[in-house]
């Protein structure tokens, strides 16, 4: 049955061979074998600390993402800086612009975030070298079948306890543990995190309040040793996009103040040195308009069925009363038609959503029906999540925009 409401794809122009003020017909659901998968094993943020690692001679490591070996490492890692987004501005990020065809190994291409492409799932899988479905933070907000209840995994509420729910050890402790220097030079109040417990942790932790202090202080630890493994992050590009928005002139100004500090840690690097530049995701712009945003808690369709919202605007987890996964997922597929991939959580396992892989411990935190944005259009709920609805930016989805993140390189 076709909705009242206008939360349906935006009306088509007519053809030029069609009849004038012909209704278009209804857009049919896409197909969920039809979304663009992560490449992991290969080109996803899960392999890059894996290929370092191994450049550097850790035991055990391996991955299929080709880097050249280097005796000192360095990741930058910059929330919200996609590969669309960088490509798009050189006039404010010229220094950066200039590197794009040294991303991925020279290949000049970018490598995925994963999914969801959100901070906390990527963070995980950079720092573990872990897919989603094997590091089990699949999401900006999971449900905990221990408890029934939502466990938001970027602030780590309700507490859970940090390695029962991220099991794997870090290549930063792997590396540690086979005698390379390790650090991450990042703002003070991420030291004692569960994120960072789980995600990042191994070596020595260095709290630096500015960001050039950090790029100062990475650059001289990268030195401090003949093998080196460093680790340095800046998150405010991020804020300004999900505040301001994408196409804001607050955001560009993050942009020319990254790009500058990017230069500033090339250019003191010590010698037998390699400096990437990645980030956790893209992001893009949601107008706010009814049309581009579903709200769940207004929408009693939506509603019907689901005992939990999981995830974000972008990539939603669907937690479906007992005997309703199966409706929920029909209406899911009907109403946001050609605007999003609707799986059920069998399907998205299946189909590789979450990596080759998904641990037995993990599956249950994904939701019944999974939901993914293919056009710039987001499920909010004003009620319940009212910050997070009044978001311009987003991310967590699998278009280009926010899975593409450069891997770029600057070698001594």
């Amino acid at each position: 049955m076709a909705r009242s409401v206008p939360h349906g794809p935006a009306p088509q122009e007519p053809a030029a061979s069609g009849t004038p003020g012909e209704v278009p017909y209804e857009a049919a659901p896409l197909d969920p074998r039809g979304a663009p998968v992560p490449r992991y094993g290969e080109a996803s943020l899960a392999d890059l600390l894996p290929a370092v690692a191994a450049g550097l001679g850790v035991p055990g490591m391996t991955s299929g993402l080709g880097l050249k070996p280097a005796d000192r490492a360095c990741v930058f890692l910059v929330d919200g800086l996609g590969w669309d987004l960088l490509a798009a501005h050189p006039g404010e990020a010229p220094f950066l612009n200039s590197l794009l065809s040294t991303s991925r190994g020279g290949t000049g291409e970018p490598v995925t975030a994963g999914f969801p492409s959100t901070t906390a799932t990527s963070l995980a899988s950079v720092g573990t070298g872990q897919v989603p479905g094997a590091h089990g933070l699949p999401g900006y907000t999971v449900l905990d079948p221990a408890t029934g209840g939502l466990m938001n995994q970027l602030r780590w509420q309700p507490w859970t306890d940090p390695h029962a729910w991220q099991p794997y050890p870090t290549v930063f402790q792997l590396a540690d543990a086979a005698g390379i220097a390790v650090c991450q030079v990042t703002a003070p109040h991420f030291e004692h995190t569960p994120l960072t417990r789980v995600a990042l942790s191994g070596g020595t932790f260095h709290g630096r309040l500015s960001a050039e202090e950090r790029m100062d202080f990475a650059a001289d630890r990268l030195g401090a040793a003949d093998r080196t493994l460093v680790y340095t992050y800046y998150a405010e590009l991020d804020g300004s996009g999900h505040r301001h928005g994408v196409d804001s002139e607050d955001w560009r100004d993050q942009l020319r103040y990254v790009d500058r500090l990017a230069r500033r840690l090339a250019e003191q690097l010590p010698p037998r040195s390699v400096l990437y530049v990645t980030a956790d995701h893209g992001m893009v712009d949601i107008p706010r308009d009814p049309e581009a945003r579903y709200d769940f808690d207004e929408d009693w369709e939506l509603r019907a069925g689901v005992a939990r919202l999981g995830g974000e605007g972008r990539a939603r987890h669907l937690y479906a009363v007992p005997g309703a996964a199966g409706d929920v997922l029909a209406v899911w597929r009907e109403v946001l038609g050609e605007r999003a991939w609707v799986a059920a959580r069998d399907e998205a396992v299946e189909l590789g959503w979450f990596g080759p892989r998904v641990d037995d411990r993990v599956r249950a935190r994904i939701g019944d029906v999974v939901v993914a944005m293919s056009d710039p259009v987001a499920v909010v709920a004003t009620g319940t999540e009212p910050k997070e609805s009044e978001l311009i930016g987003m991310h967590g989805s699998m278009t280009p925009a926010e899975q593409f993140v450069p891997l770029l390189e600057v070698r001594t």
